[in-house]
């Protein structure tokens, strides 16, 4: 079947995969290797089977998708992606996660690795001895998914004629603030134990980012999120103003940072307050819902009532392998 041929209808939104999961099982991109249209998935092949340019000097009004009954539901799938792309835009999220897990549930346990001492050490087993146990199980706490989402307040008429880049751009800030108060959700995923918490007293030093990178061993420091007043203070460290850091930084536009972690700030986070982790072991993403639309009211028209949506949340899988750097109280 030819991609120019394929009926769409709205049942592609409501298969359990993808829209584009199911165009591609009707229109498999396998297909045209070697053809002028290779490279392309099936949602890109129906955008240049109507004719529809999102991007560039002759990009289309959002009209353009409502020409025909095909096209229009097409249009979701535009929103979802504008979306997603504003997310990854914003990618701090994607550096901060060890994994990503997608469940159909909204019950989910993570895995539970017993970080004892016995789990550290190897010792050499003698023929027809006994090997140590290292005991994996689930956690006794369901991960918390929460539904982040926003209505779309927007009428047809009062965007029909607007540059589908344009309007593209709006969907996009809608992603990239979904995804800022996602990165705050990890942080919440973290238990404040007496354990995990490293203080100091009046303002932190150098030498006490170094108790904090030693205290995360055998985790190795890759990231950092602070408040804006620790972030301030962080870049003002004098050990991390000397004049190579600084030719540097005018070089690339990359300050330099404690150990070479990436660190972010985040507003919303309590003032002198500072996570430090090891992303490679430290958090899981556990996405039940991906970016969805309200594909109907979308095709219809109806955009001033149409939602997206989405739903996650976030354990601390190795929760040694975080550390919380605050100021003494009192």
């Amino acid at each position: 079947m030819s991609y120019e041929n394929i009926k769409i209808e709205k049942s592609l939104y409501t298969t359990g995969k993808s829209f584009t999961q199911a165009l591609e099982k009707l229109d498999p991109s396998e297909n045209y290797k070697g053809t002028e249209l290779e490279g392309l998935d099936a949602y890109e092949r129906q955008l240049k089977r109507f004719n529809i340019k999102v991007s560039g000097k002759d990009c289309d009004t959002v009209s353009k998708f409502f020409q025909t009954s095909d096209s229009a539901v097409l249009f979701p799938e535009f929103v979802s992606r504008s979306i997603k792309l504003g997310m990854r835009d914003n990618c701090t999220i994607d550096n901060m996660l060890a994994t990503t897990t997608y469940v159909d549930s909204l019950d989910y346990r993570s895995l539970q690795l017993d970080e004892t001492d016995d789990m550290k050490t190897f010792d050499i087993v003698p023929e027809g001895s006994a090997f140590e146990e290292v005991k994996i199980g689930v956690k006794s706490d369901l991960t918390s998914l929460k539904k982040y989402g926003k209505m779309i307040s927007a009428s047809y008429e009062a965007i029909k004629f607007q540059k589908l880049d344009l309007f593209s751009l709006a969907l996009r800030r809608i992603g990239e603030n979904l995804v800022h108060y996602e990165t705050y959700d990890i942080i919440g995923s973290v238990n404040p134990n007496a354990f995990n918490q490293i203080k100091y007293a009046d303002e932190f030093t150098y030498d006490d980012l170094v108790d904090l990178y030693t205290s995360l061993m055998p985790y190795k420091l890759t990231t950092i999120v602070a408040d804006p007043k620790s972030y301030t203070r962080l870049l003002k460290l004098p050990e991390l103003r000397d004049a190579n850091a600084g030719l540097d930084f005018h070089a690339t536009g990359r300050a330099i940072t404690p150990f070479g972690a990436e660190v972010y700030c985040l507003s919303e986070l309590s003032e002198n307050t500072m996570y430090a982790f090891d992303k490679n072991y430290a958090f899981e993403r556990v996405v039940a819902s991906d970016v969805s639309t309200d594909f109907d009211k979308l095709i219809d028209r109806q955009i001033e009532r149409a939602t997206v949506s989405i739903i996650v949340g976030f354990t601390n899988v190795f929760p040694k392998a975080v550390k919380i750097f605050k100021k003494k109280e009192g």
